[in-house]
């Protein structure tokens, strides 16, 4: 008869091996460090949105992304992250912060 394996409050199965224990909880740290700095720059490009659309400033600003996307390409190369992935996730985070600008402005 096999047991069902031990899992925490998340669902996760639990690992009694302290090595890999660690490494997870530092993955977990780090995910929850990215929620909050995600967060704080949402609530930052909200009130750019609120400006934009109280000035009658479009939603994008498509030389700046370009700009942004570079400088953080260049950082990822430095860092030594994929800057193909850092690419493709900050333009993932530009195009919901243009959806909310629109928003914002559609609102105003």
């Amino acid at each position: 008869m096999s047991q069902s394996p031990i899992t925490d409050d998340a669902g996760t199965v639990a690992t009694t091996d302290p090595v890999l224990a660690g490494y997870r909880k530092s993955i977990d740290n780090i995910d929850a460090a990215l929620i909050h700095i995600l967060a704080e720059r949402f609530r930052i490009t909200q009130a750019v949105g609120t400006y934009k659309a109280t000035t009658d400033l479009p939603a994008s600003d498509p030389g700046r992304e370009e700009r942004q996307i570079a400088r953080l390409r260049k950082l990822a190369e430095e860092a030594q992250l994929d800057p193909d992935f850092g690419e493709k996730l900050l333009r993932f985070i530009i195009d919901e912060v243009i959806r909310h600008h629109e928003k914002a402005k559609a609102a105003n």
